[in-house]
């Protein structure tokens, strides 16, 4: 029968203790990276349609486009970018049965998010 003294168990502790690993919170970013890409991609489809409509709407979006909003947007998608292909990359390499102990799938976590950083760097200042 199913227990119906419901109020003298005790409730799960996993609330109270569980602290986030970083493989964790690796695999939530990458998410919302690919999510959050979606953001640049309407903004600059939206450039790209208002370019195509007439010179008073282009201009008034190309203001949206190249103001500190775009320029941030751009910014952070450069980023985005990275982090969601060196994921990527990750995520094939434990695919292929490699990498999954728990100090290698760490610095595999810590090498993404450092070299998307300065991959975004790059690409930003450079480019």
């Amino acid at each position: 029968m199913a227990d119906v003294n419901r109020g003298n168990r005790p409730l799960s502790p996993h609330l109270q203790i569980y602290r986030p690993q970083l493989t964790s919170i690796t695999s939530i970013l990458t998410r919302v990276t690919g999510n959050a890409l979606i953001v640049a991609v309407i903004l600059g489809v939206w450039w790209l349609l208002a370019a195509a409509t007439s010179p008073e709407y282009y201009a008034i979006v190309n203001g949206i486009v190249t103001s500190w909003f775009g320029d941030l947007i751009f910014t952070l998608s450069a980023w985005a970018i990275w982090y969601h292909y060196l994921a990527g990359l990750r995520h094939l390499y434990f695919d292929a049965g490699k990498g999954l102990d728990i100090k290698t799938a760490e610095n595999l976590g810590w090498i993404i998010v450092i070299a998307s950083v300065l991959l975004a760097l790059f690409t930003v200042i450079v480019v």
